[in-house]
């Protein structure tokens, strides 16, 4: 289970804290708590709101692909 460690990884090298993760993405910040902590996944759109956001690719944030 990578995804949760990306996230937070990714949120960091933007200098952003999770509730301004979610004022950028719409995006709920109890909702970016749980998956960083594990404790609950992303929908696939959540996914391709992140990587759109990120300029990564969801296979990236999943952790399938470095």
């Amino acid at each position: 289970m990578k995804y949760p460690q990306r996230i937070r990884e990714l949120r960091e090298q933007a200098n952003l804290s999770q509730m301004g993760l979610a004022n950028a993405t719409g995006i709920s910040q109890s909702s970016i708590a749980r998956w960083e902590l594990g404790k609950a996944e992303p929908s696939a759109s959540n996914i391709i709101t992140l990587a759109e956001f990120f300029g990564e690719s969801a296979d990236y944030i999943l952790g399938l692909k470095d």
